[in-house]
């Protein structure tokens, strides 16, 4: 995938010719995220797993006169992530937002929950992160960037049945302040968006357990009902930009007054 004709840019246009990478931009949140992006003029780096759905982001990005490639990535591997990292920045140029977005979950009991379904969840979601900004840090200390992880109002408050997705995000959300305490004074900056419901694909395949009563879910379901992905994205959009800049180890909440 290549450059497009020039896009009809937002107000603002506040990525203007910056490379950004954006993984789990194959959908949800991480496609309308990538599609924001490159609406502000940002050369997108749309990263997933799943490559024909990064490809489908990229050629509808392009399609409406923005600059996206697509690349296939396995943030819980190492090499895959710094090889696409790599990839990046030769066919781009230097990244200078990273936006982890790529993500996985599920509700189970937790004496029932497998140690290959913990493993795969803390391996997408905290390893994953961790993964993405070590090898996209680098290029960020040549001359500064933005790093926006994504987390979950999970990550902050008790959600039932969830064990391993709210451990993994709650580790996203302490992952974020340790890096922006590391790196405040060289030019970095670390922000994390936590989200609470979304209609996303990865919502709507979640399952309760056998057995257990809708009503332990009532909690974590806000009064005023899910927020469509494109409005969170417009909130990392503000964030990585330089309207934000004074945000340092933030933790954004954009969950429909869960967490009040």
């Amino acid at each position: 995938m290549t450059e497009g004709s020039d896009p009809q840019l937002t107000s603002g246009a506040r990525f203007t010719g910056r490379v950004a990478i954006v993984t789990g931009a194959g959908s949800g949140l991480g496609r309308a995220t990538a599609t924001r992006l490159a609406a502000e003029g940002a050369v997108v780096a749309v990263l997933d797993i799943a490559d024909a759905a990064a490809e489908e982001t990229a050629t509808a990005i392009v399609g409406s006169g923005g600059r996206a490639n697509s690349y296939r990535v396995d943030v819980s591997d190492p090499d895959s992530v710094s090889g696409a990292v790599e990839l990046v920045a030769e066919e781009l140029g230097r990244p200078v937002l990273l936006v982890n977005s790529a993500g996985i979950g599920g509700f189970s009991r937790t004496e029932e929950q497998s140690f290959e379904g913990w493993q795969r969840i803390l391996g997408v979601n905290l390893t994953g992160t961790f993964l993405m900004c070590k090898a996209v840090i680098p290029h960020l200390l040549d001359g500064g960037g933005v790093i926006v992880n994504i987390g979950s109002n999970a990550g902050i408050m008790a959600q039932p049945y969830s064990a391993a997705y709210s451990a993994s995000k709650g580790g996203v959300i302490q992952l974020t302040r340790a890096l922006q305490d590391e790196y405040i004074r060289k030019g970095i900056r670390v922000v994390c968006v936590a989200p609470g419901s979304m209609d996303t694909p990865l919502q709507s395949q979640f399952t309760f357990p056998e057995g257990v009563n809708p009503k332990a879910f009532a909690k974590v379901m806000s009064p005023v009902g899910s927020n469509p992905p494109e409005n969170v994205a417009g909130v990392v959009a503000f964030v990585a930009s330089d309207e934000g800049s004074y945000m340092h180890g933030a933790i954004v909440s954009v969950d429909g007054g869960l967490t009040i």
